[in-house]
């Protein structure tokens, strides 16, 4: 199963972290390109601009469709992202809660 997992760079110091698929690190400028909500890059654990583009960085790299990750990617921070601390997430996981955000 492909897993993604959330580090972060320094654990407690609230800045940035990394985001892996399955041991690759996920380069938050493919997200930035399409909108950016965060220079800094990815984050986590609160409702702010970092785990927004940590959640359209995750969904554009699962979904690989940009108007379905731009149509997800707000809720998917509120149900997920805004909420970890550090966390690992499996595609399936992803894929089986856009399909379902897609029949909504």
């Amino acid at each position: 199963m492909i897993m993604i997992a959330i580090v972060k760079s320094v654990p407690g110091d609230g800045g940035p972290v990394d985001v892996y698929v399955d041991g690759d690190l996920l380069d938050p400028k493919h997200s930035q390109e399409l909108r950016n909500h965060s220079p800094d890059g990815f984050n986590v654990g609160y409702g702010g601009s970092g785990p927004a583009q940590c959640a359209l960085g995750i969904l554009l790299h699962v979904v690989k469709d940009k108007r379905v990750a731009m149509r997800h990617y707000q809720d998917f921070k509120w149900q997920f992202t805004s909420k970890w601390q550090a966390n690992n997430i499996y595609y399936v996981d992803i894929e089986s809660w856009i399909n379902s955000q897609e029949k909504v």
